[in-house]
């Protein structure tokens, strides 16, 4: 089996029991840990320090969800697998892993109901996406 087709499978069941318990069990944290290593540990530091917000648009209901990491904020479409950062990019993309850290802290964060909600006004949508796209181009050079 494949790292990442792995990696798929051990998130997804764990992220079941996690919505279900709402709470992250110390077998899972392990499992987590053994299969993602440093991007575990990286990813749960950014959903306890509750560095995963969720934007809201209104009145549109458009939603964008971001990890704010160490150097930037990162756009994170969470049905699609996609961040912006570069790891997704050279790592995601190329098959090597299955997630960046970034996106397995918005779904552990999104299972465990633990991020941050900030409502904004449709007229902000434009200007906080060149923000982000922004932050993405830089984090690529």
């Amino acid at each position: 089996m494949s790292a990442p087709l792995k990696e798929h499978l051990v998130l997804e069941h764990v992220l079941g029991e996690v919505r279900t318990r709402r709470e992250l069990s110390r077998f899972n944290w392990k499992r987590l840990m053994d299969t993602f290593g440093d991007r575990f540990t990286r990813a749960w530091r950014l959903v306890t320090e509750r560095r995963v917000k969720l934007y809201v648009f209104r009145p549109s209901g458009r939603e964008i969800w971001i990890a704010v990491g160490n150097n930037a904020e990162y756009m994170i479409y969470p049905h699609a697998g996609y961040c912006s950062c570069s790891d997704f990019y050279f790592r995601v993309l190329d098959q090597e892993v299955a997630v960046c850290y970034h996106v397995l802290a918005q779904r552990l964060a999104e299972a465990l109901r633990h991020y941050d909600t900030i409502l904004e006004d449709d007229e902000a949508y434009q200007e906080l996406i060149g923000i982000w796209k922004d932050y993405a181009v830089a984090d690529m050079s």
